[in-house]
């Protein structure tokens, strides 16, 4: 194992433990948390050397590579990215957006149905509910949380809107390496702790769930059948449908293909 410390960093989401859950215990790992567009920035002035970055960020970030392994992905519906509307879709002329969000972002605009909406950017620590717009995408847990609430306005799911456009899963982030980092030597690492995540999904539904006071049933639904972790043969493609479809937009290169690092999954775990 390489002898200077990897600095490693993942999101403060619930969504993201079943994949990180024991990097900080690893030797040679120094892990933080941060979300997504903080994530990306470290990414880019190279104060992170790995982090589990918007998927987008893979496709902006000249010489990255990737762990063609665990990550956070969604077969159809996912929760905790929600596009909240105060009119019904087709009327919406104003987004707000979710200042930590990179991926959804763009996922939104490749999905809408009918024109586009204009994007409302929203200072960093503030609230894209209090913005004057038609709706709002917010993600990670306050997404999810504020969908559970009584009377939650209606929603436009993008993932949704995604595999009903493509037939694909939807890569919402993935652990992504800056350029010069390689990633081979840690491969064993990160399976370990994806390992440790499987095996702890059910204390981490329950530990949610009395945190926010919600039915279990309504976190291990979303760990376990909204949430994919292990898209295997599919990673890639999904990618690669999504690289595609940003750069139509004009909202990524379309001539960029990241290396991946195969990443097992039968690494024994370490507790």
């Amino acid at each position: 194992m390489p002898s200077t410390k990897l600095r490693v960093a993942s999101v403060p989401y619930l969504v993201g433990r079943p994949v990180d859950e024991g990097l900080a215990a690893e030797a040679g790992i120094e892990f933080t948390r941060a979300v997504p567009a903080r994530l990306a920035r470290g990414l880019r002035d190279g104060s992170l050397d790995v982090a589990l970055v918007s998927s987008i960020e893979l496709f902006r970030l000249p010489g990255a590579s990737y762990l063609d392994g665990p990550c956070i992905a969604g077969e159809s519906r996912v929760s905790s990215v929600q596009v909240f509307l105060r009119k019904s879709v087709l009327e919406v002329k104003s987004l707000a957006l979710d200042p930590a969000s990179r991926t959804s972002v763009v996922l939104s605009q490749i999905v809408w149905p009918g024109k586009r909406p204009a994007l409302v950017e929203v200072p960093e620590g503030t609230d894209p509910r209090s913005v004057a717009a038609d709706a709002w995408l917010r993600i990670g847990d306050a997404a999810l949380r504020e969908h559970l609430e009584p009377g939650s306005p209606p929603v436009f799911n993008p993932s949704e809107a995604w595999r009903e456009r493509t037939g694909l899963p939807f890569v919402f982030a993935l652990w992504v390496a800056r350029p010069g980092v390689e990633l081979e030597p840690w491969a064993a690492a990160f399976a370990r702790s994806r390992a440790l995540g499987r095996a702890r999904m059910d204390a981490l539904a329950r530990e949610a769930a009395e945190l926010w006071r919600v039915a279990p049933e309504t976190t291990r639904h979303y760990l376990f059948t909204e949430c994919l972790y292990e898209p295997g043969a599919r990673l890639r493609p999904a990618l690669l449908a999504f690289r595609d479809a940003a750069a139509e937009l004009g909202l990524a290169p379309a001539s960029v293909a990241p290396r991946g690092v195969p990443v097992t999954s039968s690494a024994p775990v370490r507790a």
